[in-house]
C-alpha cells in the first residue's frame, strides 16, 4: 500500500508561527514523500462555542494559508472536515468501540474541561472523532506533537479493537513525530505553548503579523541574563525556544546558528530572528492576501471535497459491512 498521511490545523483561533513550524511546513515537506490529505478539521473545533462569522472566516483563512506556504492541491487533497459527512459517521460507530474509561483519562480532556461548570460531551468524545479522521483514508503516517501522541495511540487502539472484532478494515496508523520546531512555546514563558489565547499580546507572532509588529514581539521576547546564544532547554529554555525558531525559518542548523552569534549577545540574535520570520512570511503573506476572497480558493476546496468524499466512502461502506449494516 502507498504511504499516506493525513493531517490538520483545527480553525479556532489565528495561525501563529507554532502552528507553521510543528504543522504547515510539515505538511509542506510531506507532500512530496506521502499521498496527503490535508483538512481543516472545523467540526473539532465546535468542541467549545465559536462565533459563526469567526470559524467561516478562519476555516477559509486556514485554506488559504496551507496553498500560500506551498501545499499543491494538484498533489495534496485540501479539503474542510464538514464537507465529508463520513468523518461523523464513521465517528459515531467507532464510538460504539470506545470505552468511557479509556476517553476520561485523555489528557487534554482534563486539562480543559478542569475547572469548568459545564463542557460540552463534544470535549470528551472529540478524541474518537480524530480517530475517525485518521482511519477513514487509511493513513499510514499521521504526524504529531506530543500534546496528540496520546490521541493517535487511542485511534491504533480502536483500529486493533475493530479488526481484531469485524475482520481487517482500517490501517494501523504510525505517529510521525517530529524533532526541531514540533513545539513552539510562548516568547513571555517558555513552559507554555506559544497560543494567541495568551492574553499578552507579545507572547505569540502570528503568520499574518506585519513586519513590524514581528520586529517589535521578539526584541520583547525573554532571554536570561549571560548574553550567551546557546542551545540547552535544561539550563536555558527561554534562549532555547528562539533558537529553534530560528532553526525553522531559516533552514540553518543549530550548531551554525550559536556558531555565528558567539560572543554577539542577545540583541543582535534577535534582529536576525526576527528577519529569518520576515523573510519566509512575506511570500506567504502575499499569495495568502492574492488568494483568500478568490474563485480559485472556493473551486480548490470543492474539489478536495469530492476527492475527500470518494476516499472517504471506500473505508465507511467497508467498516458499515463489516458491522453487518445493509449496504447497497
Amino acid at each position: 500500500m502507498n504511504k499516506r498521511m493525513l493531517s490538520g490545523i483545527k480553525p479556532s483561533g489565528d495561525l501563529n508561527i507554532g502552528g507553521y513550524s510543528g504543522s504547515l511546513s510539515q505538511f509542506v515537506a510531506n507532500q512530496h514523500d506521502y499521498e496527503c490529505f490535508f483538512f481543516i478539521p472545523d467540526l473539532h473545533a465546535i468542541t467549545v462555542y465559536q462565533d459563526p462569522k469567526e470559524l467561516h472566516q478562519r476555516s477559509r483563512d486556514l485554506a488559504a494559508l496551507y496553498i500560500a506556504a506551498g501545499i499543491d492541491p494538484n498533489k495534496a487533497t485540501i479539503f474542510l472536515q464538514s464537507q465529508v459527512s463520513a468523518h461523523a459517521e464513521l465517528s459515531w460507530l467507532l464510538e460504539s468501540q470506545a470505552h468511557f474509561g479509556e476517553l476520561s483519562r485523555m489528557t487534554q480532556f482534563k486539562d480543559k474541561s478542569e475547572g469548568k461548570d459545564t463542557v460540552s460531551s463534544a470535549l470528551f468524545t472529540y478524541p474518537v472523532l480524530m480517530a475517525a479522521d485518521i482511519l477513514l483514508y487509511q493513513a499510514t503516517h499521521v504526524p504529531v506533537g506530543d500534546d496528540q501522541k496520546q490521541h493517535v495511540e487511542l485511534t491504533r487502539d480502536l483500529a486493533a479493537r475493530f479488526n481484531n472484532k469485524y475482520g481487517k478494515t482500517f490501517v494501523i496508523p504510525e505517529p510521525v513525530i517530529q524533532e526541531t520546531g514540533a513545539r513552539i512555546m510562548g516568547l513571555d514563558d517558555p513552559t507554555n505553548k506559544m497560543s494567541k489565547s495568551n492574553p499578552n499580546q507579545n507572547s505569540y507572532v502570528l503568520l499574518l503579523d506585519d513586519p513590524a509588529v514581528i520586529r517589535k514581539k521578539f526584541s520583547r521576547a525573554v532571554t536570561d541574563s549571560d548574553m550567551c546564544v546557546r542551545y540547552d532547554w535544561d539550563t536555558k529554555p527561554e534562549v532555547s525556544n528562539l533558537i529553534e525558531i530560528y532553526s525553522v525559518f531559516s533552514g540553518e542548523s543549530i550548531p551554525a546558528i550559536e556558531k555565528q552569534y558567539e560572543g554577539q549577545g542577545y540583541g543582535a540574535f534577535k534582529k536576525g530572528l526576527a528577519e529569518a520570520v520576515i523573510a519566509k512570511l512575506e511570500p506567504i503573506q502575499k499569495t495568502y492576501h492574492e488568494i483568500i476572497n478568490s474563485k480559485d480558493l472556493d473551486d480548490i476546496l470543492k474539489d478536495g471535497a469530492v476527492r475527500a468524499n470518494e476516499a472517504a466512502q471506500v473505508t465507511l461502506q467497508a467498516a458499515k459491512r463489516a458491522m453487518g449494516f445493509v449496504t447497497f
